[in-house]
């Protein structure tokens, strides 16, 4: 007996197209994207102008959107928002914003800081600008609006504040007594001499040694996990900057405790407290920012409370509670006196009144009765009713309204621009400077001119910090529309604050809207 078989497609890809007006324009369309190599089938609905292209893995998105414009139909721009883990300064962010610009398709890209995301505007896939993302040396995943989401996202945020805290303490717990042993006789007179009587000063060192290094493996381990690798992609960022600066120091420490006779006379130092001391302050200024962005992320976290967490399903004549994130189109849902109404939809059965404040501004409860529309994120008042669902998901008005509060969040000023161009050569300008530097001081400076040169390169590496350039801007954008978004007033774009400082007259009706 023959038997055929068939390999399943590998992926399917969906794609807008607009210009399409009968059968006919379904048919050439169809046509088009088949002589695409690797196309194994296209299924095309006029009505919602979007194609479905099964086909292998060889094919990219980019060769099916060049067949539809060839075809003489266009594939509308859409945009992405993505959220991006890994970045710690500004460097990064033009890096990251360099590496999504790159990929086919992407006519603009914006990357912030704060708010750790992309919004991306092209016809690039996700999966294609998250492979770019990630070649660069940072995490990337699309954004979901859901409570659900972004209750776990919360989780997220706050396991890395933990985890950041942690680290913050046991630095500070050991690097503290290095500081004492070494700098201590400027603040207590005869302190050196103490040590050297006591317990001796290559005793000090061998233990300035054994709790410097607990503090670059444990706490300072982060540095290195992410600053060495970059470097070696020749594309150094903040973390590059600790890293080979307190590695310098404690390299030249460990040869100055242990092998003494390698160094010049006079230069055998040791630099231990430096190294341990900058990871500790570096971590204390990582913990202040974290604190910063999740204050300022509250009116994000607000909005998503309004989210009902279940909705009571109608199927099979059975009510059901489910999570909203698993609601599909038409379902049937009660609604109970004193509920948030989990979506968006159409009145069925019943009859109440719904407090809409948070939408309209409107103090005064609405009548709803059989075929009045409702919104997600609403508080039913006495009465019950049953709605069929008519959004749901990314698509109801409530998700609608966060996601334009994260967009302006997420949105660059006219100024970051400038900004921007600063900080993207910033560490590589540090990074020579601070070779230069050294070379300087052992070229020109006085004896012993290699301790000298090593601790003013080393200080050079470790005090220039793009941070506050790249965080300044943008965290004020999230502090401004956060605080508009708790008041009521909603922000479209972020570079509406920067106009809003020219604003004589603003006129708004009874409910707020302007």
């Amino acid at each position: 007996m023959n038997t055929q078989t068939t390999s399943k497609p590998d992926s399917i890809i969906s794609l807008p197209i607009e210009g399409m007006t009968c059968a006919s324009c379904v048919r050439r369309v169809e046509l088009a994207l088949k002589k695409v190599e690797g196309v194994n089938d296209v299924s095309i609905n006029l009505a919602t102008e979007k194609a479905d292209i099964q086909a292998n893995a060889s094919v990219d998105r980019m060769s099916l959107i060049h067949a539809v414009e060839k075809a003489g139909y266009d594939v509308p721009a859409s945009q992405v928002e993505l959220a991006v883990d890994g970045m710690t300064c500004a460097s990064c962010v033009a890096r990251v914003e360099k590496a999504i610009a790159a990929v086919p398709g992407v006519t603009l890209a914006n990357v912030n800081l704060a708010t750790e995301r992309a919004s991306v505007n092209g016809q690039a896939s996700i999966n294609t600008l998250i492979a770019a993302i990630k070649k660069a040396g940072y995490d990337a995943r699309e954004i979901d609006t859901s409570a659900q989401a972004s209750d776990e996202e919360s989780q997220k945020k706050d396991a890395e504040r933990t985890l950041l805290m942690r680290d913050l303490i046991v630095a500070t717990v050991l690097a503290l007594p290095v500081f004492i042993l070494e700098m201590g006789s400027h603040m207590i007179p005869g302190m050196h001499e103490w040590v050297d009587r006591n317990i001796g000063m290559q005793t000090s060192w061998v233990l300035q040694f054994i709790l410097t290094a607990l503090v670059l493996l444990i706490p300072g381990r982060r540095f290195y996990q992410k600053g060495i690798p970059a470097l070696f992609r020749l594309a150094p960022d903040m973390n590059s900057l600790v890293a080979v600066g307190t590695l310098a120091a404690f390299s030249y420490s460990v040869v100055a405790t242990f092998a003494p006779g390698l160094l010049p006379e006079g230069t055998v130092n040791v630099y231990y407290e430096a190294a341990a001391v900058i990871v500790a302050l570096i971590l204390l200024g990582r913990s202040l920012e974290a604190r910063a962005k999740g204050r300022t992320s509250e009116a994000i976290k607000r909005l998503v409370k309004l989210q009902a967490k279940v909705a009571h399903v109608k199927r099979d004549g059975v009510v059901t509670d489910i999570p909203i994130n698993e609601l599909a189109l038409g379902d049937m849902i009660e609604v109970r006196p004193g509920e948030r109404i989990p979506v968006d939809g159409e009145v069925t059965e019943g009859r109440s009144f719904v407090d809409e404040s948070m939408i309209t501004g409107e103090p005064i409860p609405v009548e709803k009765t059989i075929g009045s529309a409702v919104v997600g994120g609403t508080i039913n008042q006495k009465g019950a009713f049953t709605l069929r669902a008519t959004a749901v998901g990314s698509q109801t008005m409530l998700a609608q309204i966060i996601r334009l509060v994260e967009q302006a969040q997420s949105s660059k000023l006219p100024i970051q621009a400038v900004v921007d161009k600063v900080t993207m050569w910033f560490v590589p300008a540090v990074m020579m400077a601070a070779l230069l530097t050294f070379l300087i001081w052992l070229a020109f400076g006085p004896s012993p001119a290699l301790t000298f040169a090593l601790v003013n390169a080393v200080a050079v590496l470790i005090i220039a910090c793009p941070c506050a350039m790249g965080l300044a801007t943008p965290t004020s954008i999230m502090v401004g529309t956060g605080r508009g978004a708790e008041i009521g007033v909603l922000f479209r774009k972020g570079e509406a604050l920067q106009l809003l400082k020219d604003t004589k007259v603003v006129a708004v009706d009874k409910t707020g809207t302007l």
